[in-house]
């Protein structure tokens, strides 16, 4: 079905939906985090609260630091979301029993996920595997016949990374990692058991997973994916298709206000030519993968569709995403670029297409975006009037073609940014930028920034620098820097200063800004952003959860990612009550208040 017949059937009425992170919700009955059984739960409390959308991360398959935006394939799923009740058990009940004995000696909600769960839980899978082998089972069969294009190798490559412990597949001897056929087919003959072991897991984690979705059908709730735009340099797809990427680069992302440094994410870019040259096979096949999972696919990064930050490889780790380029080095052929791939999706799939467009971008990625008719991203604290006013848009002036949202699992929570980030620069970008205009940071650091009100290294202003002149005066006490020195200091200025007062006026609070964020000023800001123009308002599971306070201390540390990290609290956040508990909290009727209030219900 074509976008814009789609586009219309969703414009019936706005909708209001959730992102939760399928690891970071859990019921009573999960086995170390949630599995697909639980997303059914997670669509039970999504009905009760009126959100017609579930959007979840991306659920491939993960590497060891357990980023589902650095998947082993572009296909397949990811093992720890597999439900091990829901599988083919023998009639005794010893394996339910063992199977139940473990899940309680795991179970303890810290906060965050423990992954080690997940070595335990192979085992159970391997130990039903063998007990009750599909052999020839048409479903298996057909499965198995459907997806010929990544499963045999995906299997093959899980069972050569086992021989390896684990080493990446360029660390291989020569003749896997550069797939010599012969060498490859003495090792599939040898490892038969664990190469059908991992296809079994694979069906299993399909036929359960669409399972979710039929049951959210049935509850006329749509499901939405999320695609990287990216696989892991150590993925399947890269050591399958080796010729579609360019292994000499990698890709991140250029500085920007947040990250002073850009970000250096490490898997390889796509040679798109080769790709093209193939029909696009390897894209279409992710969509129809894809498809039997969700009704609407969020495009990661689709701004690299159009242009992507490519990193020499061997460039210094520590120098982040600051030296790369733009590919395609020329500009002027971006437009047809993207439009050319997001054509291709279009064409591809009965999906509905959301892009993720953040960041720095050209103008012809809304552009192209707005022509396709594919939603993008309005998150409210970026939606301003960056040129003039440098305020907030109202609720009338956010993108009606778009998807609206306090926070993303990449930035803090909307608590967070308001306690910590509204109304500061970034300490290491506004340093380097002095040090380019030729200005003495430690000199000028004590007449601009409120020591006291500065943490997490974001510098807030101080009150007094309250005029563009006042900043000037300070930067260059006596004229000695040229103004045209300064604009990007005096454009950091304007774009912060007074933020949280500026919000605070169009909120309609009472009384004097107050710095910690509560109940009455977070209630006043998603109320604001489900009456956004937007056509989906779709906010984290995070944030909603700060309508009843049930987060306790500091928010800052309350995410689900801090990009260009790695940490064990990366992609593990988990909420502080199960799905049972959530259901039969007071946050659940207050969110159903405030979403048919918004009449997006």
């Amino acid at each position: 079905m074509p976008q814009a017949t789609q586009l219309q059937s969703f414009l019936v009425k706005k909708r209001a939906g959730v992102l939760a992170p399928l690891f970071s919700v859990y019921s009573k009955k999960s086995f170390g985090a949630a599995d697909l059984a639980d997303l059914k739960a997670l669509i039970d409390w999504a009905l009760k609260t009126d959100n017609s959308v579930i959007q979840l991360l991306p659920m491939n398959d993960m590497p060891g630091i357990f980023c589902p935006y650095d998947a082993l394939s572009g296909f397949a799923l990811e093992p720890l979301y597999i439900s091990l009740l829901d599988l083919p058990l023998p009639k005794d009940k010893s394996l339910k029993r063992q199977i139940e004995n473990v899940r309680k000696n795991l179970f303890e909600n810290k906060g965050w996920v423990d992954y080690a769960f997940k070595k335990e839980k192979l085992r159970l899978c391997r130990e039903i595997f063998l007990l009750n082998p599909p052999d020839d089972t048409p479903d298996f069969q057909r499965f198995k016949s459907e997806n010929t294009y990544w499963l045999a190798d995906f299997s093959l490559f899980k069972a050569l990374k086992q021989e390896f412990q684990d080493a990446a597949w360029y660390d291989w001897p020569d003749e896997f990692k550069k797939r010599d056929e012969d060498a490859l087919e003495k090792f599939r003959q040898e490892h038969v058991e664990e190469i059908n072991f991992q296809e079994w897991l694979q069906w299993q984690l399909f036929a359960q997973f669409k399972q979710a979705k039929e049951y959210a059908k049935r509850k006329n709730v749509f499901l939405k994916g999320d695609l990287p735009i990216l696989v892991s340099r150590d993925s399947s797809d890269v050591w399958q298709h080796q010729e579609f990427f360019k292994l000499e680069f990698a890709a991140g992302a250029p500085p920007d206000m947040y990250c002073a440094k850009g970000q250096r994410w490490g898997m390889p870019t796509y040679n798109w030519e080769r790709i093209a040259a193939d029909g696009y096979r390897y894209l279409k096949e992710k969509l129809r993968y894809a498809e039997n999972f969700y009704d609407i696919i969020r495009i990661d990064h689709v701004v690299g569709l159009f242009r992507i930050w490519s990193i020499p490889y061997n460039e210094p780790l520590e120098n982040q995403g600051l030296n790369g380029f733009f590919d395609p080095l020329n500009e002027a052929e971006w437009e047809l670029h993207g439009r050319r791939i997001l054509e291709v999706m279009l064409d591809s799939t009965k999906m509905f297409l959301c892009a993720e467009d953040l960041g720095v971008i050209p103008e012809v990625c809304p552009k192209i975006l707005k022509e396709l008719k594919i939603p993008g991203n309005d998150v409210q604290r970026w939606v301003k009037d960056w040129k003039f006013q440098h305020d907030f848009l109202k609720a009338a002036e956010y993108r009606s073609l778009s998807v609206t949202m306090l926070s993303t699992h990449d930035t803090t929570n909307w608590p967070a940014w308001w306690e910590n980030e509204a109304g500061t620069v970034d300490e290491d970008l506004f340093q380097r930028k002095c040090a380019e205009a030729g200005i003495d940071f430690s000199a000028v650091k004590p007449w601009l920034f409120d020591s006291i009100r500065s943490k997490h290294a974001r510098l807030r202003w101080k009150e007094g620098i309250d005029s563009v002149d006042k900043l000037i005066k300070e930067l260059s006490p006596q004229g000695a820097v040229p103004q045209e020195r300064l604009y990007v200091l005096i454009g950091l200025y304007q774009d912060t200063y007074g933020e949280k007062e500026k919000l605070w006026k169009q909120l309609g609070l009472s009384g004097a800004m107050r710095e910690e964020c509560d109940k009455e000023i977070f209630g006043a800001v998603l109320k604001a952003n489900l009456q956004a123009n937007s056509l989906f308002c779709i906010n984290t599971l995070v944030d909603l959860l700060y309508l009843d306070n049930l987060w306790q201390g500091d928010p800052y540390q309350y995410r689900t990612n801090t990009p260009g990290t790695v940490s064990p609290k990366n992609w593990s956040l988990k909420i502080p009550l199960s799905l049972e508990d959530l259901m039969k909290d007071p946050v659940t009727k207050e969110i159903r208040k405030l979403v048919a209030d918004s009449e997006r219900t």
